[in-house]
Parts: structure tokens; C-alpha cells; sequence
């Protein structure tokens, strides 16, 4: 029996032929690989909390617990930046898709009031570039600077023959922690009751979901090029707007919860809002948001536009621009937005909670 054959030869696609075979011929470069390394390190070390141990370089990051809690909880969350990193790619940006990462796992985790320690990426590269993953880790760690949690570590892999060469995937992998009593939510011991007020955090753009349907809208039917501009009189490129990095709400939701009662958090992701404000109120309860009580971003027209999508195909895609909702008690709205607005995020009252079926009913002005 050949071993080579049976290890995969033919049907595997690696040549048979007597000539040694080194990996870097076989497509990974080994060199490559510690170069991005060199590359990230002064990167991940901005990043650093004093409760790291041991981060990059290591078999594994160690992180003590913070000091102070009575009955911490850790809380864990994975997520990645799906196809808007095709759109990167094709526009050569990658400097922001890292901070797209950061944002969609560290806003999983104070949804139930968690304050973000660390986090850990995966990059699976078709052709390791080394300047290229600085790029990427450039983001991740701006992003991480924003949510006040350190980069601990992460794998970065090279996968010759399974992406294209220029193709890339990304992944992150965030702990938080928080007190128990604490906790945010259905969890929590103050979770949100009929007659709560409900506000929205703004996000200016699509953050980083629906993109394929983006995609297949605008770049594929309409024929849209990612250097023209976005429309007309918008004095950016479509490029510009959607690649616009996703905000990251967790400083203002912590120091929310610290100021007032929260209730209920909603990190507003695929499925849009029906699908994800429901996930912060107890059973028996609805969410009634008036439209009109917060500005729809001009690029989810366009992509209506373009995709000839109806109302309900857009509501569950998108987050048509609230990037969080926050549940606070009657009365305290009005405070929750002024103090969002002074930490620098916009933030609108949107809607009440009401007594129903675990659902989020947009209604319309009139």
C-alpha cells in the first residue's frame, strides 16, 4: 500500500512525486506567520489590563480575576464580521473590520451588564500576509481600547487551497464578568416590568449584519462600484458607508447601568429588532417602538431600494439604525439619553414595555 496515497495523495490534491516537500511549498509560510507576529505585538500590548498575566506568545493567555467582587459571574461570547469582510477585501480596507469584530462580542456581553475583559481572535488566512494581519489587528485593537478589555491572544492561521489567496475570515471569542445581583435582564433580579420606557442607541450605518443581502443588492443587481458615490450628494464613497466601523456601545451601557436601573439590554444583530429585543424582556411582555421616534439611515433606502424589499424583509434584516435598545423604568428615559448624549452617543426614546406575548411591534406614526 502507498502511504502517501492513502494519506490523500491524489484525491487531496498534493503531489506524489519524489521530490521533498516543504510546508512554505505546500502554501504555508512559517516565517510569514512570525513575522505578522512582530508585526502585532506592540498592537496587542496597547491593549493591555493589569490583570493580564501572560498574553501573546504563550500556549495560552492568563488573566486574573479582578479584584472586588462578591460573587462574580463570567461571561463568555463568540461572534464574527461575516461578509462585510468580502466588502474590505474588495475595497482593500481592513484597518476598521477589527473593530467591527470587538463591537459584536463585547455588545453580546453587556447585554446582561457584563463589563468586557479580554478577548481572543481567530484569523484564517487563504495567503498570510504579514502587513495585511497588522491591519486586521490594528482595528481589533482600537476596538478593544474603546470596550476597555485587553487582547489576550487568538490564533492566526493560513489555509492554502481553502481560501483564495486575498480571502480571510475572522473571529472573536470576549469574557466578561459581572456581579451577580448585578446582572442585566430576564437573569437579572430587576428585570424589566410593564410600563418601562424603552431607548434606542443610534448607529449611523449597518454596523456588521445583512451584508450579503447588501451585496447582492447594491453591488450585484444594481451594479453599484464601491468607489462611486454612495448617492447623490452624499460626499463619501459607498465604500466610505459601508465600511463605516461599528460603534461599540458597551462604555455607555455600563455607566448607564451604574447611574440608574437598566432593566434590559438588546444588541441589535441579525434578525433586527423583532428578533432581538424580545431576548431582553421576561415572558408576558411586548415592546412597542414608534417609528418615526428615532432617523433611519439613507443607505437602508438604498439597499430597499435596490433589493425591492418590503418592510417586514428589511425589519428583520437590519437594525435601521438603532445599534441598542435599553429598557429603564417610567420616568428615567429622559435621563438615560441625556446621559448617553453626553458620553458622545446619540440615543432617542423609542418605545414602552407592555404586557404580550414576548413580541417587538414597530408602529406607525399614525
Amino acid at each position: 500500500m502507498n502511504p502517501v496515497n492513502e494519506a490523500g495523495g491524489r484525491c487531496s490534491g498534493i503531489p506524489t512525486t519524489p521530490e521533498a516537500l516543504s510546508y512554505a511549498a505546500a502554501g504555508v509560510d512559517i516565517e510569514a506567520a512570525d513575522e505578522a507576529v512582530r508585526l502585532i505585538r506592540p498592537l496587542v500590548a496597547s491593549t493591555a489590563r493589569r490583570e493580564v498575566v501572560e498574553g501573546i506568545g504563550g500556549f495560552a493567555g492568563l488573566f486574573a480575576l479582578p479584584t472586588g467582587y462578591r460573587e462574580a459571574v463570567l461571561v463568555a461570547s463568540a461572534d464574527g464580521v461575516g461578509t462585510k469582510l468580502a466588502v474590505a477585501v474588495e475595497a482593500d480596507r481592513l484597518d476598521t473590520v477589527g473593530v467591527d469584530l470587538v463591537a459584536m462580542c463585547v455588545d453580546d456581553l453587556v447585554c446582561v451588564g457584563a463589563e468586557p475583559l479580554f478577548l481572543l481572535d481567530y484569523q484564517l488566512w487563504g495567503h498570510l500576509c504579514p502587513e495585511d494581519v497588522a491591519r486586521v489587528m490594528a482595528g481589533i485593537a482600537e476596538g478593544c481600547r474603546k470596550a476597555g478589555c485587553a487582547v489576550l491572544g487568538g490564533e492566526l492561521a493560513e489555509h492554502p487551497g481553502q481560501l483564495r489567496e486575498g480571502d480571510f475570515d475572522l473571529a472573536g471569542f470576549a469574557v466578561g464578568v459581572v456581579e451577580r445581583d448585578r446582572l442585566i435582564g430576564p437573569a437579572g433580579r430587576h428585570a424589566a416590568q410593564e410600563g418601562d420606557e424603552v431607548i434606542g442607541l443610534l448607529s449611523p450605518g449597518l454596523r456588521s449584519n445583512g451584508y450579503s443581502l447588501v451585496r447582492a443588492a447594491l453591488l450585484g443587481r444594481a451594479g453599484r462600484h464601491l468607489d462611486e458615490e454612495a448617492w447623490p450628494g452624499a460626499g463619501f464613497s459607498l465604500a466610505d458607508e459601508l465600511l463605516r466601523p461599528s460603534l461599540i456601545y458597551t462604555p455607555v451601557v455600563l455607566q448607564l447601568a451604574r447611574q440608574l436601573e437598566v432593566r434590559g439590554v438588546a444588541h441589535i444583530t441579525g434578525g433586527g429588532l423583532p428578533g432581538n429585543v424580545p431576548r431582553a424582556l421576561p415572558p408576558g411582555l411586548d415592546a412597542i417602538l414608534s417609528a418615526g421616534s428615532w432617523p433611519v439611515p439613507r443607505i437602508f433606502a438604498e439597499v430597499k431600494a435596490a433589493a425591492s424589499a418590503d418592510d417586514a424583509e428589511m425589519v428583520r434584516t437590519f437594525n435601521l439604525g438603532l445599534g441598542m435598545v435599553v429598557v429603564v423604568p417610567s420616568g428615567h428615559a429622559r435621563e438615560a439619553v441625556e446621559e448617553a448624549r453626553r458620553l458622545g452617543f446619540d440615543a432617542a426614546v423609542v418605545g414602552q414595555v407592555v404586557a404580550g406575548t414576548g413580541r417587538c411591534i414597530i408602529q406607525s406614526a399614525g
